[in-house]
């Protein structure tokens, strides 16, 4: 199972979706991007400069993916210049329809070149790119989550 970085930061941090993807991921292998490395801090930051987590919670947060990543409980995928052609070559297909972001397109070129299972993820973009690429998604719909709670 491919996870972009937020969803990376639902397993580690408690909050909105935290508990669906906890219960719904439980079982599987994780992959991701090397991309998630800084994503992931950058997630982190952002939510202590917001008020949402302490410092500590951060240095918590930010150990805990890394010993997930250590662990092999995460795979990283490399982020090389396969992944940054296929990632421009799908922003090209899904322009204009989808404003694909940079980073986003490379999430969604490491998965489909590494032909994971699943991509899961909630944003709205990279659902789309999925979708015109025919890779499965978790949550199958975004309905999915506000139907659980």
């Amino acid at each position: 199972m491919y996870l972009d970085s937020a969803i990376i930061v639902k397993l580690i941090v408690r909050e909105a979706g935290s508990d669906w993807f906890s219960r719904n991921l439980a079982r599987h292998s994780f992959e991701t991007s090397e991309l998630a490395l800084a994503e992931v801090r950058s997630a982190l930051l952002a939510k202590e400069r917001a008020g949402h987590i302490t410092a500590s919670e951060r240095i918590m947060a930010g150990k805990k993916f890394l010993m997930m990543v250590e662990d092999d409980l995460i795979r990283l995928f490399p982020l090389n210049r396969g992944v940054l052609e296929r990632a421009s070559a799908i922003q090209l297909a899904c322009h204009p329809r989808i404003p694909l972001r940079t980073l986003d397109a490379l999430h969604v070129a490491t998965c489909d070149l590494h032909h994971s299972e699943a991509l899961s993820t909630t944003d709205g973009r990279i659902r789309g790119a999925c979708e015109q690429f025919a890779i499965a998604l978790v949550p199958a719909k975004l309905e999915d989550l506000t139907a659980a709670n």
